[in-house]
């Protein structure tokens, strides 16, 4: 039975990783192909205000931020400790549930 949960527990972990740089991927896919055709609309337009370096500059904030996010957190932000604490909680409970039947 543990060994079940182990394997059960690790495919949703697995399958969590995918689907974050899957976003990732695609977020960075979009910015590749958005920002130029916002430049190429800035210049053809006004060259005079070059607008379109605030959706670069916003835009790549946010991607930087989702990358860091995908990539390093479980070293920076510590997801072990949220498992491990996620872990003990719910220990907590089962003995408090099994105290009272």
């Amino acid at each position: 039975m543990e060994q079940e949960y182990n394997e059960a527990e690790a495919y949703r972990r697995a399958r969590k990783r995918v689907e974050e740089l899957k976003g990732f991927y695609w977020n960075l896919a979009s910015y590749c192909i958005v920002i130029p055709f916002l430049i190429f609309i800035n210049y053809y337009t006004f060259w005079g205000y070059q607008w379109f370096w605030w959706p670069m500059f916003g835009w790549g904030f946010g991607l930087t931020i989702h990358g860091i996010n995908v990539f390093y957190s479980s070293k920076f932000l510590g997801r072990e400790w949220e498992e491990r604490k996620l872990r003990e909680f719910l220990e907590q409970e089962e003995v408090n549930r099994q105290k009272y039947e």
